[in-house]
């Protein structure tokens, strides 16, 4: 029955029947970096084409020219990006042009880290909820300009899902059991049980980050593809502190470019949006961070900053799977609910995967997504044994759907630090998943409720009769989602249960955070003309998953910055008059 895991979650996440292809948008300002000059000026250059750094970029378009360098490719044209029925293709992807690099955390958790323009958003289970009220004013941002933001990125990438049986009975079954009230749909985050929105449209098609750069101005902006950026160059001439004026970058050949922030343009800025990992590791690179480890690897340092690379976390998620006596509807996560103790219930489900194709997407043994284990212990041997267990699976075993619980926040963090000095290299990362008791009750909690979400009237139709919440937990607790090692106690101590399923939702954030490594304007400590603008920044993941708001941060720092020369220039105009 172990193996059952594996259906069920290839089933609900890799998908069949949906493979039209999404048009390629027009985008005359996309390049390879090979083809760039040597050298050249902007007045804006930004690191990363993630799911920050295109808005972003677009934002600035509309009235400065503006570089975006991304180290991966382009989604377009990448069925396994863009069409809904290939999720999982391409993080089951481990070539060296695949969008998704993998890393695994010190904590032996598998995760991925996106390497294509749009970022995560072209990775990821397309669920589209804000951040609550709460964490807006806990941020100091402007409330009207964040939700004209959300509104400006909504226009283009969200969308309301379809609902139908299993969805409705986990979303009926969270207010039965008091996870309420019911808040329908909407995308922003209160307490209770919601639809939330997704970035899939009707016609299954994945809507990016990439797609928000419609909003660029073409003739300002120039995008380079594989285009990965070794070092931030500063200058002291004249200053009191080290000013960020320029890049240093390797496109896929090797051949070397520098790209430098205009002169005349003393407004100008370096910012970077690589992410939680790139972000953080990209400073220490370029001498910033803390300085025995830069020094251990012969970098210069330019600022000693010893928060850089503290802080990271990564909200741990345990499920339950039900293995069901009907057929269910694929789906992705569309149902949350958002409890009041600190944990988030969400769903998906699968049909009969069938046996066209096993290979069961990005959570295959065979790359180990899920695997919480060091590599050297995945030995082919293994590997090959549990393909073998699963091939001999009948169709009846693929069929059913899992309900899931997300720590919010969470409380417990860890620390990152340069490998090397390729910026290719992943740097090693420690999470310290449950380090801090709250967190593991919050799990928990999370999981009882589940239980009481399975055992409810509404959700009756989707379990067997005889399989009682123990079996459920000693199923899910045996699957093969990683190699821990299993205790006999996990279906009686859920405190147990948690650290043996726990897994990652890809929700990793921290590095450079506001407070510690950035100011409130994202403006990085210690150094001029340069900013940090991703989820780096976050010291808590905002709502039940971080994308729109990573979105919305692109626009809503990039339109204050609009606006900030905007007042300096007419404050200007005043005094010559």
């Amino acid at each position: 029955m172990g193996f059952l895991w594996w259906g069920f979650v290839a089933s609900a996440f890799f998908l069949h029947g949906l493979c039209l292809s999404q048009t390629v948008p027009n985008y005359t300002f996309l390049h390879d970096a090979a083809t760039a000059s040597a050298t050249s000026y902007y007045d804006y250059i930004i690191i990363g084409g993630g799911t920050a750094g295109c808005p972003l970029a677009a934002t600035l378009s509309q009235h400065y020219n503006v570089l975006l360098l991304e180290r991966g490719g382009s989604p377009y044209g990448n069925p396994n990006i863009t069409n809904l029925g290939a999720f999982g293709a391409a993080l089951s992807d481990l070539s060296p042009s695949s969008p998704s690099q993998r890393f695994i955390s010190e904590d032996g958790v598998i995760n991925a880290r996106a390497r294509v323009l749009g970022g995560g958003s072209c990775l990821n289970a397309g669920f589209y909820t804000r951040a609550g009220p709460g964490y807006v004013a806990n941020a100091s941002w402007d409330g009207r300009l964040v939700n004209e933001s959300y509104r400006w990125v909504e226009d283009v990438v969200a969308f309301e899902p379809p609902m139908r049986q299993w969805q409705s009975s986990v979303r009926d079954g969270l207010v039965e059991v008091g996870v309420v009230p019911y808040n329908g749909f909407t995308y922003d985050h209160i307490n209770g049980t919601k639809i939330g929105g997704t970035i899939f449209d009707q016609d299954g098609h994945r809507h990016t980050a990439a797609d928000l750069l419609r909003y660029a101005d073409p003739s300002r902006l120039t995008v380079l593809l594989h285009a990965t950026v070794h070092r931030i160059l500063f200058s002291r001439r004249g200053q009191k502190r080290p000013r960020a004026h320029g890049v240093a970058f390797r496109d896929a050949t090797g051949g070397r470019h520098k790209a430098h922030l205009r002169a005349r343009s003393k407004r100008g800025e370096i910012i970077v949006s690589a992410g939680a990992l790139g972000s953080p590791q990209l400073l220490m690179l370029s001498g910033i961070g803390p300085a025995d480890q830069l020094r251990a690897h012969n970098i210069d340092v330019v600022v000693e900053q010893p928060m850089v690379g503290q802080g990271m976390s990564d909200n741990p998620m345990n499920a339950i799977y039900i293995p069901s006596p009907l057929p269910v509807e694929v789906s992705l996560i569309q149902v949350v609910g958002i409890t009041q103790f600190g944990s988030y219930i969400e769903a998906a489900s699968g049909q009969n995967f069938g046996a066209s194709s096993r290979d069961f997407g990005m959570f295959s043994p065979k790359i180990g997504q899920l695997s919480t284990v060091p590599p050297k212990q995945r030995t082919p041997e293994a590997i090959a044994r549990a393909i073998e267990a699963m091939s001999s699976l009948g169709d009846v075993a693929f069929q059913g759907g899992f309900i899931l619980e997300k720590i919010a926040g969470p409380l417990s963090s860890g620390h990152l630090e340069i490998r090397s000095l390729d910026p290719n290299e992943n740097p090693t990362v420690t999470f310290n998943y449950f380090q801090e008791p709250e967190d593991l009750q919050r799990c928990v909690r999370g999981i009882q409720t589940i239980e009481r979400v399975i055992n409810s009237t509404s959700f009756s139709k989707f379990k067997y009769d005889y399989m009682t919440v123990g079996a459920l937990l000693n199923l899910s607790a045996n699957a093969p989602v990683n190699l821990l090692p299993k205790h006999a106690n996990a279906s009686t101590s859920l405190e147990q249960f948690c650290r043996d399923t726990v897994m990652t939702i890809w929700h990793y954030h921290g590095g450079c955070q506001v407070g510690r490594v950035v100011d409130h304007d994202y403006k990085v400590f210690g150094v001029n003309a340069l900013r940090v603008v991703d989820g780096s920044t976050f010291i808590y993941s905002p709502g039940t998953n971080p994308q729109a708001t990573v979105m919305m941060l692109g626009r809503y720092v990039g339109v204050k910055i609009l606006r900030e020369r905007l007042a300096r220039g007419e404050k200007k105009n005043r005094r010559k008059k």
